[in-house]
């Protein structure tokens, strides 16, 4: 079931422009650093977007000239874990696994979760209670698993909101989603 709809909203985002996917990650943008969390928050672990998800580059650049402690994961395919670590400079990233932009090995800063106030988490779909389906390497469902005061916020965008995900015991929820188009407060 989680498989089918991964394909069937892949499809539907991937048909995206990217004129439009700019235009509403800008909305997104706008709705994220509103947000007493963000505002809040020192230190934040963005996504590094790829693959027409919610694009991510300009928040993060933009976390970086506000003084944010910015955390940005690299991933361990040997693991299946992510490493954090702290970004000084939008140039430190390279195209890592997946071809994801991620730190460069000589750049790593590894930073512990529990220093994390704020993450920002990727999904192929949500639901409003905060269930979510990624990829399938259940990456960030192991990370969430770690003990951490951090607020957890997925992005999306609209055509990625269903009514329901079928969940298994180890998958972890965001408490808030935010669209182009509202706030969704996950129970």
């Amino acid at each position: 079931m989680k498989k089918t709809i991964r394909e069937q909203i892949l499809k539907r985002r991937m048909a995206l422009a990217q004129s439009e996917i700019l235009k509403k990650s800008f909305l997104i943008q706008q709705r994220l650093f509103h947000s007493s969390w963000y505002q809040d928050a020192h230190t934040i672990l963005f996504y590094v977007s790829y693959n027409n998800e919610v694009h991510t580059h300009t928040m993060i650049q933009e976390s970086l000239l506000q003084m944010k402690t910015v955390i940005v994961p690299k991933t361990d395919t040997q693991n299946k874990t992510l490493i954090l670590s702290e970004l000084s400079s939008w140039d430190d990233l390279y195209p890592g696994a997946y071809t994801i932009l991620e730190p460069r090995d000589n750049r790593l800063r590894v930073i512990p979760f529990s220093q994390i106030d704020l993450c920002i988490i990727p999904g192929v779909v949500f639901d409003c209670k905060g269930n979510r389906v990624g990829y399938g390497g259940g990456y960030y469902d192991k990370l969430l698993k770690t003990r951490c005061h951090a607020h957890r916020i997925g992005l999306a965008f609209e055509l990625q909101i269903v009514n329901s995900i079928p969940t298994e015991t180890h998958d972890i929820q965001v408490e808030k989603i935010i669209t182009e188009e509202r706030t969704i407060e996950c129970s």
